[in-house]
């Protein structure tokens, strides 16, 4: 990357795609970074140690792929909350979402660390989560996390008893990513735009 690239600014968000990419890859950020950067600080000095054990390497996996639709439950709901007051019809807008929300999912090949079996029930649950985005007011960005904060955390690949008192620490990290992840939405994202696009969709 050059050095003046760092200073570019971002390309707004108009386009379904555009918001496609925008959610898988700040969903997949939200949890993979959590997972890596709670096991690196818990594993202290032993990190590198615990990080070349395959069998560890096995368990971050999968809880990345497990948690992933987490991530893209919260995100979306954090898009649809910017988005819902540009919506002519918000019943179709968040149809058009979650429509557009599981495709970023299918995107993705069964993983082999969790066999078809697991990864359709993910898929049904994430139907199920983006199914209750509709039925409340929007939420601000830090209370996105509060019903998954847990199911969260116990994905970690660190045993239970080494991680009982550290919910707060994860649940303050999704709270604060959340709230940078919808600083650079609201940032790029041209909403009227993006509401059209959704109704033609």
């Amino acid at each position: 990357m050059r050095f003046f690239e760092l200073f570019r600014r971002r390309p707004s968000i108009r386009a379904c795609e555009e918001l496609a990419d925008f959610i898988d890859q700040h969903s997949a950020f939200l949890v993979q970074k959590g997972i890596y950067e709670y096991s690196r600080a818990r594993a202290g000095h032993y990190a590198k140690v615990l990080f070349s054990e395959q069998g560890f390497r096995d368990a971050v996996e999968a809880s990345r792929w497990r948690a992933y639709p987490l991530g893209l439950a919260m995100v979306a709901e954090l898009v649809e909350g910017v988005l819902r007051p540009y919506a002519a019809d918000r019943h179709r807008q968040l149809e058009a979402l979650s429509e557009l929300v599981l495709s970023v999912f299918d995107r993705y090949p069964v993983p082999s660390v969790l066999g078809a079996q697991a990864w359709r029930e993910a898929r049904s649950e994430l139907v199920r989560r983006l199914g209750l985005i509709g039925m409340h007011a929007p939420k601000r960005a830090f209370e996105i996390c509060e019903p998954w904060a847990e199911t969260y955390f116990n994905l970690m690949p660190i045993h239970e008893k080494l991680r009982r008192s550290e919910f707060p620490t994860i649940r303050n990290y999704l709270r604060v990513t959340l709230c940078n992840i919808h600083d650079e939405f609201t940032r790029r994202l041209d909403a009227a735009t993006m509401a059209a696009a959704l109704r033609e969709a």
